[in-house]
């Protein structure tokens, strides 16, 4: 039984020394979270806040793209995350305050590509953003109190056409909204 204990040990230290053991990130650049009950009487703010993992040492941008329940994109924008950094921006006043319609939106998804270009309609995929969001949650559609979860943001599979697409549907945005469908950044460090 020693013997057997000493050669897993053995095991185990070898591979922490070749580096196969440590923690590795897992290489995601696309999130999907959802929002609801945002610009809503009485309900608090949602926040999806963005950490960069600073493993590359450098600023990376997390490219928000904001779509109604409809699948409609509202609006998108691209906010820079510093190494070791986090973004914090509230979905009513950042994300959904100057959409494409002017409509008020209160439910719909918000889509993250981690980039190290700071243009949402030409990303340069690369990993080390990490996100969460809060959601506003009510225990009947209708009535009661509300109350706020946190999860992480979920990966999601990037294919080239989403992408694309993603990026066609920010440039059209910003080209006819004359200002209207572009999200805006919170500093970092301000607003928590």
């Amino acid at each position: 039984m020693k013997k057997l204990g000493f050669l897993l040990f053995l095991v185990l230290a070898l591979g922490m020394v070749s580096g196969t053991a440590l923690a590795q990130g897992d290489g995601s650049y696309y999130f999907v979270t959802y929002y609801s009950n945002a610009n809503t009487s009485g309900a608090p703010h949602q926040y999806v806040r963005v950490i960069n993992d600073g493993n590359t040492g450098a600023n990376l941008y997390a490219s928000y793209y904001v779509f109604d329940n409809s699948q409609e994109l509202q609006e998108c924008c691209s906010c820079m995350v510093s190494p070791d950094g986090v973004d914090s921006e509230d979905v009513n006043t950042n994300l959904t305050a100057n959409s494409l319609t002017r409509f008020v939106n209160v439910n719909g998804v918000i889509k993250v590509i981690s980039s190290s270009a700071g243009d949402p309609t030409a990303n340069k995929t690369a990993a080390g953003l990490r996100g969460f969001a809060t959601h506003t949650q009510r225990l009947t559609p209708t009535s009661g109190a509300y109350y706020v979860t946190e999860a992480p943001l979920a990966d999601a599979n990037l294919a080239a056409g989403e992408q694309t697409m993603l990026q066609e549907l920010c440039q059209f945005e910003i080209i006819l909204g004359s200002g209207r469908g572009v999200c805006s950044c919170t500093p970092e460090d301000s607003d928590f």
